[in-house]
C-alpha cells in the first residue's frame, strides 16, 4: 500500500540538487542564516541555560556544538539545546503553510548532524529544503484547523521536517524514512496554552530531539505503522478530527512551486510574535506621518484577524516572554520608540512606566474586513483618537513579514544579523560569519561554522 508516510518519504528521497532552482537555494540560505543569528542571540537566555543544565546534556562526549556556550556534546543534546535557543526570542522566521516557524525544526538538527558527520553545504541545503517542503506540505493538509484547535504546529508539524532533514543526512532509504515518519507521529507534541512561557521554545527543542531520535531508530531497524498518518487512530484523525483535514493538498504539485520560494521563510523584523507585527508597522506609520507622540493619545484601538487574537490579547504581561505576545505592549513600545528591539523584552522592560501608561489606553478587537476564517493574514488596522479629537488610521495588510514577496534588502538582513550576534562573536567578526553563511553551498564541511564560532568563546 502506498501510504501517506511512504509517499512523503519518496519525495524526501528523490530530491536532487539539479531539481532545485536557484531561488530555492537562495531562500534556504536566508532561512539558515537568519536562524543561526537568532539562535546565537538567545544562547544565554534563562530557558536555554536551564535546558542545557539537564543532567548529562552538557557532557563533552560528542562533536556537536552548543551555540554561544563553547561546549560540545552529543548530536541529540546539542540539537535539543540549540532548538530551544532558536525559538527562545520568537525572532525566527514564519510561514503560513505550517502555521508557525519553519526553520527552527530544521537548522539545529542539520548543524548538529553536520558537526558529527562532516556534511557539505550542498547536502545541508538539500536537507533544509526537503524538511521545509515536508512540514509545510503536511501543514497544507491540516491547517488552519490544526492551528486553531490549539496545537503548536512548529513542533507538531515541524517534527516531520526534522525527520526529513535527518533522514537525508543519515542516508536513510525511502522505506526507513517512512518508518521514521511513522515513529514521529507518536512523538509529536506541543499546545498553544504554553505560549508566552519557557515551554514554547521547549516545544521546539524537544521536537527536534524527537525527530532526530525517530530517524536514528529507523536507521537501526526500529518499526512503526506505515499508516500512522491515515489510520483511524492516527495523526490526521487524532490531531485534527474526521473531515477536518485534506491530505490531497499535501501532495498537489509538490515542488511546483517549492514552498521554500512561495511563500518561503518569512523573516521577522521584530523580536516578538508575528501576529503583532501588523499593529507595530501601523503605529510606526502613524508616528512617522503625523509625528504622533504618546502625549497626543486619548485612546488606541488595534483591530486584526480573529486567528491572531487568542494568543496576543494580553493587556497585562508579567514578564518579557508574555510581552512578546501582547499587542498592547508592542504597540505602546513602537509608538514610544519608533521600533521594537531585543532589549524591549529584557526582564523588567514590560513594567516600564511610560509603556504601562500608554497600554492602559489600548484596546484590541476583530477587524470587520479581516474576519474571514478562510483567510490567514497578519494584517492590522490601528485607530488613534488624539487628545485634540482627531481620528488617525493606518492599515497594514501585506508588508508585515519579509519573505519572497516582500524581501528584506541585504542591508536589512545584515543589520538584523548584526543585532543578533555581536555580543556572541564580537563586532569585528560579524561580517566574516555572515559571508560564510551566505556562501554555504560552497562549503565542503559545515562543521567549519561551529569551529569558527567556537574561537570566540
Amino acid at each position: 500500500m502506498n501510504t501517506v508516510a511512504k509517499r512523503i518519504a519518496q519525495h524526501i528521497h528523490n530530491l536532487n540538487w539539479r531539481d532545485v532552482p536557484d531561488n530555492a537555494i537562495y531562500w534556504a540560505k536566508i532561512g539558515i542564516l537568519d536562524t543561526i543569528g537568532v539562535t546565537l542571540a538567545a544562547s544565554n537566555e534563562p530557558c536555554v541555560r536551564l535546558a542545557g543544565s539537564l543532567p548529562g546534556t552538557g557532557d563533552s562526549f560528542g562533536r556537536a556544538f552548543i551555540y554561544g556556550r563553547g561546549t560540545r556534546t552529543s548530536v541529540m543534546d546539542a540539537a535539543f539545546v540549540n532548538g530551544v535557543a532558536s525559538h527562545a526570542l520568537d525572532f525566527d522566521d514564519v510561514n503560513n503553510h505550517i502555521g508557525g516557524h519553519p526553520s527552527v525544526p530544521l537548522v539545529p538538527a542539520i548543524f548538529a548532524l553536520g558537526d558529527d558527520l562532516g556534511v557539505s553545504g550542498r547536502d545541508a541545503l538539500l536537507a533544509y529544503i526537503a524538511g521545509f517542503e515536508t512540514e509545510t506540505r503536511i501543514g497544507l493538509g491540516v491547517n488552519q484547523h490544526h492551528y486553531e484547535k490549539g496545537w503548536h504546529p512548529t513542533a507538531t508539524l515541524g517534527i516531520f521536517g526534522t525527520v526529513a532533514a535527518a533522514s537525508r543526512l543519515l542516508g536513510l532509504d525511502a522505506e526507513k524514512t517512512a518508518t521514521a515518519l511513522g515513529i514521529a507521529v507518536s512523538l509529536a507534541s506541543g499546545v498553544k496554552a504554553n505560549f508566552g512561557t519557557m515551554t514554547k521554545p521547549l516545544h521546539v527543542g524537544q521536537s527536534v530531539r524527537n525527530g532526530l531520535m525517530a530517524a536514528y531508530l529507523a536507521r537501526e531497524g526500529f518499526t512503526s505503522n506505515l499508516e500512522a498518518f491515515e489510520h483511524h487512530q492516527g495523526f490526521l484523525e487524532v490531531f485534527n478530527g474526521e473531515g477536518l483535514h485534506d491530505i490531497t493538498r499535501t501532495f498537489a504539485e509538490w515542488g511546483n512551486p517549492w514552498n521554500v520560494t512561495n511563500p518561503g521563510p518569512n523573516i521577522k523584523q521584530y523580536p516578538c510574535c508575528g501576529s503583532t507585527h501588523g499593529a507595530i508597522n501601523a503605529i510606526i506609520r502613524l508616528r512617522t506621518e503625523y509625528r504622533l507622540c504618546p502625549e497626543d493619545v486619548e485612546r488606541i484601538e488595534v483591530l486584526t484577524t480573529p486567528r491572531r487574537l487568542p494568543h496576543t490579547n494580553n493587556p497585562d504581561p508579567q514578564n518579557g516572554l508574555e510581552a512578546k505576545f501582547s499587542l498592547h505592549y508592542v504597540t505602546a513600545r513602537a509608538l514610544i520608540d519608533g521600533t521594537v528591539r531585543l532589549a524591549d523584552f529584557n526582564e523588567g522592560a514590560e513594567k516600564d512606566v511610560a509603556a504601562r501608561s500608554l497600554m492602559s489606553k489600548i484596546t484590541v478587537g476583530i477587524h470587520p474586513d479581516m474576519s474571514n476564517p478562510d483567510q490567514d493574514g497578519y494584517g492590522a488596522e490601528v485607530i488613534v483618537r488624539t487628545t485634540g479629537g482627531r481620528d488617525l488610521r493606518a492599515r497594514v495588510d501585506h508588508d508585515v513579514l519579509r519573505g519572497p514577496e516582500y524581501p528584506m534588502s541585504d542591508a536589512e538582513l545584515y543589520d538584523k544579523f548584526k543585532d543578533c550576534v555581536w555580543s556572541t562573536v564580537g563586532a569585528n567578526n560579524i561580517r566574516s560569519l555572515y559571508d560564510l553563511l551566505s556562501k554555504l553551498e560552497k562549503m565542503s564541511n559545515i562543521s567549519r561554522l561551529s569551529d569558527y564560532i567556537e574561537r570566540f568563546k
